[in-house]
C-alpha cells in the first residue's frame, strides 16, 4: 500500500525517491568544513553585492532557498533586510548559526526541504537561491516557480545563482527525459540564458548575466561556470 500512486502528490515523492540526494548526503558534504570547497568561505556572492551597489534590491524581507552556511543569508541581514533562511541539512544550518552569532547578525534559520516549506503568500521583497535550482528535479521545477510566485511580493525580485551547460564546477547537459532513464542530476544540471528564460517565463527579466570570476577575495565569491539572474513579479 505504501508504494500506491493514488494522486500527483505520490507521483512526485516517487520521482524524489529515485533522484534526491538524501539529507545524510548533505549532512556529510557540510560536516568537514575544512575541504577546500569554494563556497565554504563566508563571502557574499558578487552579484549579490552588486545589486545592492545598484540599488536594485534594498533592505527587506528576504527567503533564502538552500542557504548553506549562511553566507549570504549574512550579508542580507548586514544590510538591514529581515532573513528567512532554509536549508535541508543539519549540519550547514549549525555552521550557518554559529556564523551569524560571530557576526552579531540575527537570522530565521529553517531546516526543511523547500518543497515541505509552509509560507504566508506575497511577504517577501526579495527570494534569493545560490546553488540550490540545479539541484531541482525536473519534475519539481512547477513546485518551485509556484513557490517563488506565491511567496513574492507583487514587483519583488527572484534572483539565482546556477550552473552553465558544462561549466568548470557542474552542469550536465542532458535532458529532462534522460535524467530519468539514468536516475540521476549527474551533480546539477546545466542552464543556458534561454532555458531560465523559459522556466521563468511570467517573471520579468531584469538581468542574466555570467557571475564574474574572482580570483583570491575576502570581500567576494564569484567563479567562472555558473549563470546569475534576477526576475521581478509582475
Amino acid at each position: 500500500m505504501g508504494e500506491t500512486i493514488y494522486s500527483y502528490e505520490d507521483l512526485l515523492e516517487m520521482l524524489d525517491s529515485l533522484l534526491r540526494e538524501p539529507n545524510h548526503f548533505w549532512n556529510e558534504f557540510y560536516s568537514n568544513r575544512e575541504k577546500g570547497i569554494p563556497f565554504f568561505k563566508n563571502i557574499p556572492d558578487e552579484n549579490l553585492v552588486d545589486y545592492f551597489d545598484r540599488n536594485l534590491f534594498k533592505p527587506g524581507k528576504v527567503l533564502e532557498l538552500g542557504c548553506g552556511p549562511g553566507r549570504n543569508a549574512i550579508f542580507f541581514a548586514e544590510k538591514g533586510c529581515s532573513v528567512d533562511a532554509v536549508d535541508l541539512s543539519k549540519e550547514s544550518l549549525k555552521w550557518a548559526k554559529e556564523r551569524a552569532i560571530e557576526c552579531n547578525v540575527n537570522i530565521n534559520f529553517i531546516e526543511s526541504n523547500i518543497f515541505d516549506l509552509e509560507v504566508d503568500e506575497e511577504i517577501y521583497d526579495i527570494i534569493y537561491d545560490s546553488g540550490c535550482f540545479h539541484h531541482i528535479a525536473p519534475h519539481r521545477r512547477i513546485n518551485y516557480v509556484n513557490l517563488v510566485n506565491s511567496a513574492l511580493k507583487p514587483n519583488g525580485y527572484f534572483a539565482l545563482t546556477c550552473f552553465i551547460p558544462g561549466g568548470e564546477f557542474g552542469g550536465a547537459e542532458i535532458s529532462d527525459w534522460e535524467v530519468y532513464r539514468i536516475r540521476s542530476l549527474q551533480g546539477g544540471l546545466g542552464y543556458s540564458e534561454e532555458k531560465l528564460k523559459t522556466v521563468f517565463k511570467d517573471f520579468r527579466v531584469v538581468q542574466i548575466r555570467k557571475m564574474k570570476e574572482v580570483k583570491q577575495s575576502n570581500d567576494v565569491f564569484g567563479l567562472n561556470g555558473l549563470l546569475t539572474a534576477v526576475f521581478q513579479k509582475i
